[in-house]
C-alpha cells in the first residue's frame, strides 16, 4: 500500500521496489498486476465499498468515486518520521466534502525510529481522530520492508517487532483514544511478527488479492474489518471492502 519515500524530505514519491507478495509496494507482485479487480461476490451482500489513495492518486474525482460506490476511503499521510503525503490535506479533506468516511494511514519503518516516535509524528500530521461519525480510526500499515531486499522485517526480530507495533498503538491510544486499524498480510504477519495474538483486540485490515475470501487470518484475529482484495478497478487506488453495511460502518467510524 505504501510507494517509499524519496531520500528528501517530504518529496513526492517514487515507484518502489519490487516485493513478493499482495501488500507490498505498489508496481509489485500482485499489485503489478493489469486486471481490474472486482469484489468478491462471496462478500457482496454485507459490505460497504471503499478504496485506499496516496500521492499516486494526485487528483481524485471524489464526488465520481462517490458515485461509483465508494462509501470510505483511507488516505496516506506519513511514512516514517520525514515524510508527508504533499496532497494529503486535498485528498482527506475533498472526500469529505463528497460523502465519504474517511481516516489517514501511516507507514511503517520500525528500521527508522520508535513506533511512538512515528504515531506521535503520524498524529500531528494527518493522523488524528475524531468521534463525528466521518472519521475513521488511524491505521498503521505494516508489511514488507521496500527498502531492504530480501530482509523483509527492517532488521527486527519477532519480539522487537511485536514491541515495536506495541509502543505504536499505546501512543496512538494515548492521543487519540482509539486503537490504530493494522494493514498487513498473513505471511507478513507471521514471518516477521512471530504470528502473534498481542493485537487481535485490533480491528483487521486484511491485503489478500485475487480471491474470493481473504483467507486464513493471522494472529488470533477471527474476523477482519476491512479487506483489501485488488489494486484495480472502479475506484481510485487500492480496491477495499468493510465488514458490514454503511450503518455499521458509520458505528465504527463513531467509536
Amino acid at each position: 500500500m505504501s510507494e517509499p519515500q524519496a531520500a528528501t524530505p517530504f518529496a513526492a514519491e517514487p515507484q518502489a521496489a519490487a516485493a513478493p507478495l499482495a501488500a507490498g509496494p505498489r508496481a509489485s507482485g500482485p499489485r503489478a498486476t493489469a486486471h481490474r479487480a472486482r469484489a468478491p461476490r462471496a462478500a457482496a451482500a454485507r459490505v460497504s465499498h471503499g478504496h485506499d489513495v496516496s500521492s499516486h492518486q494526485n487528483h481524485v474525482d471524489w464526488p465520481e468515486a462517490r458515485a461509483e460506490g465508494a462509501r470510505f476511503v483511507y488516505v496516506k499521510a506519513t511514512e516514517s518520521t520525514d515524510y508527508r503525503n504533499p496532497y494529503f490535506s486535498r485528498q482527506y479533506d475533498g472526500a469529505r466534502e463528497a460523502g465519504l468516511i474517511r481516516g489517514a494511514y501511516h507507514f511503517a519503518r520500525p528500521d527508522r525510529s520508535s513506533g511512538a516516535r512515528q504515531a506521535a509524528y503520524f498524529v500531528r500530521h494527518g493522523g488524528d481522530w475524531r468521534a463525528d461519525g466521518w472519521t475513521l480510526p488511524p491505521a498503521l500499515d505494516i508489511e514488507y520492508n521496500p527498502y531492504g531486499g530480501t530482509d523483509k522485517c527492517y532488521g527486527l526480530g519477532e519480539r522487537r517487532m511485536v514491541r515495536w507495533i506495541r509502543s505504536f498503538s499505546d501512543e496512538i491510544r494515548r492521543e487519540t483514544g482509539r486503537r490504530p486499524v493494522i494493514y498487513t498480510t498473513t505471511h507478513w504477519w507471521r514471518l516477521c511478527a512471530g504470528n502473534t495474538r498481542a493485537f487481535s483486540s485490533h480491528a483487521l485490515w486484511i491485503a489478500r488479492h485475487g480471491g474470493s475470501r481473504p483467507g486464513k487470518l493471522p494472529g488470533g484475529w477471527r474476523r477482519w474489518t476491512f479487506w483489501q482484495y485488488g489494486i484495480k478497478g472502479g475506484l481510485p487506488g487500492d480496491q477495499n471492502l468493510f465488514h458490514g453495511p454503511a450503518s455499521r460502518l458509520r458505528s465504527f467510524a463513531r467509536g
